[in-house]
Formats: structure tokens, C-alpha cells, sequence
């Protein structure tokens, strides 16, 4: 059997969210005690949790995030430890490691932190010249162990939807991968009609 691992935050009541986004609730509604079955009522904005972005969430783009082929969100993973770094730059050696069409992870350690309002204001950044060389290798998806690859004015997620570079945020466990030379993403988001949508994102080894 193939070893998976969980690259997802849990989903539960008053979850961390981004400042200013609306609060997450998830309500027991029905209890079986009282009224003989259990129903759960839950209250998300797209962005709360793991979650992944699509081009419509800071674009003038059309398409939903549904409406992207579910291929871009299966793929050959490819991990970059690029720990202790606060600015995330292109690397030579990256040439070498990341190859086409996969799905690429930054593990920057900073999901350590999630829960603490640091962990939204004192994150890593990618710089331009690291989001070309992914259009280049023409990935599936990028995700990171941070809330954000850019802050204000965000024009690295710009730049990465306008090549169709879906972005997974939020993720965790990434440093179970570390020394792990093959695995699988899959990371499908709901297929629900909304710029960006919460997802259940796991590695499987291969």
C-alpha cells in the first residue's frame, strides 16, 4: 500500500484567516440526541485553511476555478527545501530539479507558525525571476507552506495566473517530504463555481 501524508490544514471553528477575510464557522447544527441524526452547517470563505487559488481571484479572468481540466491539480511532485530564506530566489540548481509539468512545493518551515498572527504578516516572498523559471518549466500548480507566494500589490500571483499557475496556500507536513526522491500530488479543489476554493491536498509516494 502506498504511504500518503496529509498536506492539509484541519478545518474547524474559528480557524486562522487571512486579515480582513471573514471568519470561519462550522456549527454542529442537528445533534442525534435531539433530533436523531448529526448535521454540520459550515461557514468559509474560499481562502480560509489550505486552499488553492485561481486566475479569477486577482485577475479580470472569467473562468472559475472548476472550470480549470482537474489534470493541473494531479501531477509528479517535486519538493524545494528552501528553509531559512526570506526572499525566495531562482537557483541555477532548480533548472536541474524541477522538471516540466510538475507540481512544485516550497517547504519553508513557516506552517510551524500557523495559528500566530506572524504566520500572515512574516512570511517568505518569491521574486519574479523564481515565478518565470516555473512559467518556463510550464508547472501544473505551485504551493507553499505560507498564506501568500507575494504581498501588496500581489503581482507575483498575477504573473502566475496569467500563465494559468494555479496556487496551493496554506499547506502543512511539508517537511515529512524532505527526503522523499518520488511522490503524487493530488490536490482537488470543490467543484464549486467560485474564484478559489478550500482543498484537500495530499502527497502519495510512489
Amino acid at each position: 500500500m502506498k504511504m500518503i501524508i496529509d498536506l492539509s490544514h484541519l478545518i474547524e471553528n474559528a480557524m486562522p484567516v487571512f486579515p480582513g477575510d471573514e471568519e470561519t464557522v462550522l456549527l454542529h447544527s442537528k445533534r442525534f440526541e435531539k433530533d436523531h441524526y448529526n448535521n454540520h452547517q459550515l461557514s468559509i470563505n474560499m481562502h480560509a485553511g489550505t486552499h488553492i487559488d485561481g486566475p479569477m481571484h486577482l485577475t479580470d479572468s472569467n473562468v472559475y476555478l472548476n472550470e480549470l481540466p482537474l489534470d493541473n491539480f494531479i501531477g509528479e511532485g517535486c519538493l524545494l527545501d528552501v528553509t531559512g530564506q526570506s526572499t525566495i530566489h531562482y537557483r541555477e540548481e532548480y533548472e536541474r530539479a524541477i522538471k516540466p509539468g510538475q507540481i512544485v512545493l516550497l517547504y519553508t518551515g513557516h506552517s510551524g507558525c500557523f495559528g500566530e498572527e506572524r504566520y500572515f504578516t512574516d512570511y517568505p516572498v518569491l521574486t519574479l525571476d523564481f515565478a518565470e523559471l516555473l512559467v518556463r518549466k510550464q508547472v501544473k500548480m505551485i504551493g507553499m507552506d505560507t498564506p501568500s507566494p507575494d504581498k501588496h500589490p500581489f503581482d507575483i500571483h498575477k504573473y502566475l495566473f496569467e500563465h494559468r499557475i494555479p496556487i496551493a496556500e496554506n499547506l502543512t507536513n511539508l517537511e515529512l517530504l524532505v527526503n522523499v526522491k518520488s511522490f503524487e500530488i493530488i490536490a482537488l479543489p470543490l467543484h464549486i463555481k467560485s474564484d478559489s476554493s478550500p482543498a484537500r491536498i495530499i502527497a502519495r509516494l510512489v
